[in-house]
């Protein structure tokens, strides 16, 4: 349990509440998957706005739960920003989306989700 996310900080904002943990722990398994997968596609098609906006979605979630990679993300979330054209960004996007197919698995386990 907890080896790809930390709940201590989503403990914290839920006051050791442990059904709103669980509660904060499905809307993860609902939203950051599919907005990875958004943010996937469109580094993929170089479409930097939407490149920036799933990044920038995913900031938060991936903050509280303690992924590792926020500073990963913000590289991804600024390559979509500021457009960067001539920067391979696809490095930093694989360890993201690793970080967040480890977690997500592993949440659906701890949780029975």
């Amino acid at each position: 349990m907890e080896q790809h996310y930390k709940l201590f900080r989503v403990r914290e904002l839920a006051d050791n509440d442990e059904e709103f943990v669980a509660t904060l722990a499905a809307a993860f398994l609902e939203e950051v998957p599919e907005d990875a997968e958004r943010l996937e596609k469109a580094v993929a098609e170089n479409d930097y706005y939407n490149a920036y906006q799933a990044a920038h979605k995913m900031k938060p979630t991936i903050d509280l739960f303690e992924l590792g990679v926020l500073q990963d993300l913000i590289e991804v979330q600024d390559w979509g920003k500021f457009e960067k054209t001539g920067v391979d960004i696809s490095e930093k996007l694989e360890i993201v989306l690793a970080a967040v197919n480890n977690a997500t698995e592993e949440i659906k386990v701890d949780f029975n989700l």
